[in-house]
């Protein structure tokens, strides 16, 4: 044993007993919830008054768990507590998430079929399972005690939150998503929101395995990606966007300089030549926000060959446009939107925000010469995801914006166990995208777009 680990051990001391109760803890099973809870609140206290951190500090992880284990065995023996092996664990376990992680979460974290965490206050956490939202066991010692969660996890991507700034996005190492809002906006206290990234991003076989879209129509998109078309994704909240942007840019040639744009970085691109750009919201005194706006101006001057941005909600649109048809073919976007013909015009919107002055047909055929696809997914009633149509954007007819649908899901009712009943298949239109795959050497059979043929 080396001496910083004795030093660690030497620094706890025998303490007087803790006597405090904890109400509204609940559902923890096989315990009694208020003792136990008790109990662990007293031994972490203990570890972080006699702990010598800076001790800590030369450990590895590991060698700092380990520590924290037998820190944890020693002070129930002194206080003589009798806990059985399943509460002796779940002390050491949650007593090394505490001090090394995100306290409570750390479990649900682990947990691979999450891929959504909704705190409601520190008395109930939700999770998203296959679509679902399932009520969970955690819960947190009290306000307080959430609050300090949030603030580590927004500090670390150096951001703030309290009384002047209450609401806040963020994001875990991984990439999760991660949004909070506390009191005086969120009434009944903090409210968190954590949208899960697989550590292992989805590729599109996982997709077509999942049903979420046919072969047929993978094969289209990826040739898509190849050929640098401008591609906008829309859908609803939830409803796959940043993933399907993250599979399609899986097709980018690992010989290009991409930029991404977000708010918070969770893209997880893995072409070898990526440059991450985040927004910066202002600070206390209110100045030095740098927007989305300003970073794809700056990202024009960085030598891109593509420009991915997370989410367009604001005057960014024009600029991303305006990449769009300068030079940078293949830029990516997703946009809030239940219907392609919404998104392009949530687009219009966007660009009358910053360039009021500009036509209404001028504004169109910007969109309509920048854009190439339009790709909408949503979140089916059954939970479950799915690209509903792959629209291409054809030109102008006077001031309208002409679109042609070469894929589409079609719902036709509902099973004894409400999951959705439908098939997809294409229109039996000939995509005019066929030319520029041809100018990259790409082939893609026309039968492809047979509209006799249907996948359920």
């Amino acid at each position: 044993m080396n001496a910083d680990n004795s030093t660690l051990r030497d620094k706890l001391k025998h303490s007087e007993p803790y006597n405090r109760v904890v109400p509204g803890v609940q559902r923890l099973p096989g315990v009694d919830n208020n003792t136990y809870l008790e109990l662990k609140n007293h031994i972490h206290e203990v570890v972080m008054e006699r702990i010598d951190l800076e001790s800590l500090q030369r450990l590895s992880q590991d060698q700092i768990r380990n520590e924290l284990q037998l820190l944890v065995e020693r002070l129930l023996e002194e206080k003589s507590s009798v806990v059985n092996d399943v509460e002796r664990k779940m002390l050491v376990r949650d007593i090394q998430n505490e001090m090394l992680g995100l306290g409570p979460l750390e479990e649900l974290l682990a947990d691979p079929t999450v891929s959504d965490i909704l705190v409601n206050t520190s008395r109930q956490v939700y999770v998203e399972r296959r679509g679902k939202l399932e009520l969970t066991d955690v819960v947190f010692n009290d306000d307080a005690h959430l609050l300090k969660i949030i603030d580590k996890i927004v500090s670390r991507v150096g951001r703030r939150i309290d009384e002047s700034s209450p609401m806040v996005d963020a994001r875990l190492p991984d990439g999760s998503r991660v949004n909070a809002i506390i009191p005086p906006l969120a009434i009944d206290g903090p409210i968190m929101s954590i949208r899960r990234f697989s550590a292992v991003p989805l590729r599109m076989e996982a997709l077509v395995g999942h049903r979420s879209l046919t072969q047929e129509m993978a094969e289209v998109l990826q040739a898509l990606g190849k050929a640098k078309v401008n591609i906008l994704i829309s859908g609803g909240t939830g409803s796959g966007k940043t993933t399907m942007l993250n599979v399609l840019s899986g097709f980018i040639s690992e010989d290009e300089r991409i930029v991404t744009i977000e708010d918070a970085a969770e893209l997880q691109l893995q072409q070898p030549h990526v440059i991450r750009l985040e927004t910066r919201p202002p600070n206390i005194e209110g100045k030095g926000e740098v927007n989305q706006r300003a970073l794809v101006r700056n990202a024009l001057r960085m030598r891109p060959d593509r420009i991915i941005l997370g989410e367009v909600r604001g005057g960014e649109a024009l600029d991303m446009l305006q990449a769009m048809n300068t030079g940078h073919d293949g830029s990516m976007a997703t946009i809030h939107a239940n219907t392609p013909r919404d998104a392009l015009v949530r687009l219009e919107n966007m660009i009358s925000m910053v360039a009021s002055s500009l036509p209404t047909k001028a504004m169109r055929q910007q969109i309509s010469s920048a854009i190439g696809v339009v790709v909408q997914i949503g979140r089916l009633t059954d939970g479950k995801r799915k690209v509903l149509s792959i629209l291409e954007i054809t030109g102008m007819e006077g001031e309208i914006i002409t679109t042609q649908e070469i894929f589409a899901f079609k719902q036709t009712g509902l099973d004894e166990h409400g999951a959705i009943l439908g098939h997809f298949s294409a229109s039996g239109v000939r995509p005019r995208f066929l030319e520029r795959f041809r100018a990259f050497g790409i082939t893609v059979s026309e039968k492809l777009f047979d509209p006799t043929r249907q996948f359920h």
